[in-house]
């Protein structure tokens, strides 16, 4: 297995705003990895039906795909990539110096199947490479545990699976 972070070229040039595409690579297949899009954030919340469920401070806001072929393998080495993204700089002012864990930083993750769509020749949609929701709800359940083992279990928050959600945030940069 090989975990890659892929910048978005257009932020990877600009010291602000981050958003970074984590890739968890199967055998070098691009179609079959983990998808995870960060974003880094001032605050971040998540409404459901006009409740808020989930809200941060500063930290992260994690957009998380499953490809249906995605295994607790591909899990733990997103979650190892996500807890270790050096996004912020250090007190000297040196750049992609400190990441999530060293902040202190909250992460709000919201699962997101649409980070696998296509367009059909139509136009239209398509995300059949999404993992089923069944089998991604327990998977992304697993991740969510293991992100609060490996961090404080409190700053590891999340919205509702499956659900219609307003998710807000305010850009840090």
């Amino acid at each position: 297995m090989l975990a890659k972070i892929t910048p978005t070229p257009y932020y990877f040039h600009c010291y602000t705003t981050i958003l970074l595409l984590l890739l968890l690579l199967s055998n070098y297949d691009k179609s079959t990895a983990m998808r995870i899009v960060l974003q880094r954030v001032k605050s971040a919340s998540v409404r459901v039906e006009d409740t808020t469920i989930s809200s941060i401070g500063p930290g992260v806001m994690a957009l998380v795909g499953l490809h249906e072929q995605d295994t607790e393998e591909n899990l733990a080495e997103c979650c190892k990539k996500l807890l270790a993204s050096k996004l912020w700089p250090n007190e000297n002012g040196g750049q992609w110096r400190h990441g999530v864990k060293q902040k202190k930083y909250e992460v709000l993750c919201v699962s997101q199947f649409t980070l696998y769509g296509t367009l059909s020749k139509k136009n239209q949609p398509d995300y059949k490479l999404a993992m089923k929701a069944i089998p991604a709800e327990a998977l992304y359940t697993t991740f969510l545990s293991l992100l609060r083992e490996n961090y404080e279990a409190e700053k590891i928050l999340d919205g509702q699976f499956g659900a219609m959600m307003d998710v807000e945030l305010i850009n840090d940069g």
